[in-house]
């Protein structure tokens, strides 16, 4: 792994975020009580990344959970012809590498911030304690890679289909379940990532990104506001 910064970014550890973002707010701790909560606070290391830092590269070892405060990843794998494919994109909230929390293990792909990001880790090293004080914490371990499995073969069927329709379909669909809106009629999405960014998550060229996104927009299934949001005006389209 590389070097870390620590600048700009608060010490004094979760709490003092609100708990906006950080440990509280992850699913995989949802049902921790306050003073159980504390306890995987105090097992949390702060790290910042530049945008364009890769924070890890395939073959490397993966040992910590990654839970983002605040900022934008991708996970991406690279093809025989050294094409890329994102597999994941996270934002503030998300996170990812439970399983590293039980067994390390050596990445399959790389991760890369999008834009600058604070990162909180908790390392397998520091965890194996709590973990034997707090077995229970398993289920949603193995739950949550349930889902990150489930996601990663509805990633492959879409890529598998051919179709860039469906293909953008579902990226837009994961962005609008990112957005945490509650509108019922619309969503904005607020684009952190690029159109080749988007192109290389689909498996398509940038130019077919944009004419895509052209054309849902003249079936008023959608707005492009600007380059870096769009308002999902037609979100039965996705379900």
């Amino acid at each position: 792994m590389k070097n870390i910064h620590s600048e700009h970014f608060d010490v004094n550890g979760c709490i003092s975020c609100g708990h906006s973002l950080c440990a509280k707010k992850v699913s995989l701790f949802s049902n921790l009580n306050e003073t159980e909560l504390q306890s995987v606070i105090d097992l949390i290391e702060r790290k910042h990344y530049k945008k364009g830092e890769t924070i890890m590269h395939a073959g490397d070892p993966f040992d910590r959970l990654f839970i983002v405060n605040k900022g934008t990843l991708k996970a991406s794998s690279f093809g025989e012809d050294g094409k890329e494919q994102i597999l994941y994109l996270l934002s503030d909230g998300d996170f990812i590498g439970e399983l590293a929390l039980l067994r390390t293990e050596f990445a399959t792909y790389d991760l890369v911030c999008i834009k600058e990001s604070f990162l909180c880790t908790i390392p397998k090293s520091k965890f194996d304690h709590y973990l034997k004080q707090n077995p229970e914490i398993l289920f949603s371990i193995m739950t949550s890679a349930h889902e990150k499995i489930a996601s990663l073969e509805k990633l492959v069927s879409a890529i598998a289909s051919n179709d860039a329709d469906i293909r953008l379909k579902f990226l837009l669909k994961q962005l609008i379940g990112q957005s945490k809106s509650s509108d019922k009629s619309s969503v904005v999405i607020s684009l952190n990532i690029t159109r080749e960014d988007m192109a290389n998550f689909v498996g398509v060229t940038r130019e077919t990104i944009s004419r895509k996104l052209s054309q849902l927009a003249q079936e008023n299934i959608l707005e492009l506001m600007d380059s870096k949001h769009i308002r999902i005006k037609n979100l039965s389209y996705f379900e």
